[in-house]
């Protein structure tokens, strides 16, 4: 990437596919966009520009390489393709430009045995949001590439009569309307996403689910 092309990158803004870093000295907050961005539509990683757009760059660019190298092979699990290159300003500072495609072998975490931490994370526009239980679940039949069965019994006809008034719904709300346990409201509509019946919109607080479209 040259410095032109960094530059239309930094104009467009941050987004679902496009976060900006302006240090590297919270590398833990680094592995959680990296993470992410693979676990869903990839995207690219700018170290060295500031929340308000201003190219930056970083002084010391081979300590901050190393670390983030060592910190991505250490933290990631399972580990993630990633690239990562430099485009040199003239100030004598460099951007860091980390691109990191979306993987076929979701869910990654951020894995900290050390503390005993591990979550994985999706983006939502332009943040990275822990994946729930449901989440995690989704990306992992996605990854099998399961054949989905389900029966079209009374709790699911439950579910898409409010969905046709209401458009969108929790695994809370579906406990409590279709009168079931929770874990049988969660494994339910993970199966109906997995079947392309419903879609999932990740969220910070909670989760809602819809009918898909088109």
């Amino acid at each position: 990437m040259d410095y032109r092309a960094l530059k239309e990158l930094v104009r467009q803004g941050e987004g679902t596919h496009l976060e900006f870093k302006l240090k590297s000295n919270h590398p833990e907050r680094i592995i959680r966009e990296i993470v992410a961005f693979a676990n869903t539509e990839g995207g690219k990683l700018l170290i060295g520009i500031g929340d308000d757009k201003s190219i930056q760059g970083l002084k010391h660019v081979d300590e901050d390489e190393y670390l983030l190298e060592r910190a991505i092979e250490r933290y990631c699990t399972p580990q993630i393709a990633y690239r990562m290159e430099r485009v040199a300003l003239a100030n004598e500072r460099d951007v860091l430009v980390i691109t990191v495609p979306e993987s076929d072998r979701k869910p990654h975490y951020v894995d900290d045995p050390v503390n005993d931490f591990r979550r994985a994370y999706v983006r939502v526009d332009d943040k990275a949001v822990q994946a729930s239980k449901e989440v995690r679940e989704i990306m992992k039949g996605e990854t099998a590439e399961r054949n989905v069965r389900f029966t079209y019994g009374d709790k699911e006809q439950t579910l898409m009569r409010h969905l046709d008034d209401n458009q969108t719904i929790t695994v809370d709300l579906f406990a409590r309307i279709a009168n079931i346990p929770r874990k049988m409201a969660s494994r339910t509509l993970v199966l109906l996403v997995l079947a392309n019946v419903l879609e999932v919109h990740p969220n910070e607080v909670v989760d809602q689910f819809t009918s898909r479209t088109g």
